[in-house]
């Protein structure tokens, strides 16, 4: 299964989260590219099965900056038979803890992909969360071979 994580990356804590989904992809047997949003398009999720994207929430747009591109090209693509994914760090003493994370989301399902899990969210420190990213990306990869065999 051609899997990519897609992340986008202020002070490096999404970037660490997918560098952790990453390892945990490949504990499971599953094998992914990880790219920086400013490194791609979005019509390089054509090339892959499973998409998983990550983003922090930031005001007032909310999705983070290097992040909007890529979100609005997402917008007009056909992502029909792609399974997904989405997390993000965030801090819930805001008022908008995780919203990109659930942005990401709705705009994979808009274009068809089925979401295989569950989003994860990380509140505080992203290193504090290692195993529970571990853990869930465990599970990613359970739930997205078993959707992938049929």
């Amino acid at each position: 299964m051609k899997t990519i994580i897609v992340f986008g990356s202020f002070v490096g804590n999404t970037e660490t989260m997918a560098g952790y989904i990453r390892d945990g992809l490949s504990q499971s047997g599953i094998e992914a590219d990880m790219r920086d949003v400013m490194d791609v398009t979005a019509e390089i999720l054509d090339e892959y099965d499973l998409l998983i994207i990550g983003s922090p929430t930031y005001e007032p747009k909310m999705i983070q900056e290097d992040m909007l591109p890529f979100y609005d090209q997402l917008e007009s693509m056909k992502l029909s038979g792609k399974l997904a994914a989405a997390f993000g760090p965030g801090d819930s003493a805001w008022p908008d803890f995780c919203t990109a994370v659930e942005m990401l989301e709705e705009r994979l399902r808009h274009c068809g992909a089925e979401l295989v899990i569950e989003n994860h969210m990380v509140d505080g420190i992203v290193e504090e969360h290692e195993d529970e990213t571990l853990d869930w990306t465990k599970r990613l990869a359970q739930a997205a071979k078993q959707k992938s065999a049929g």
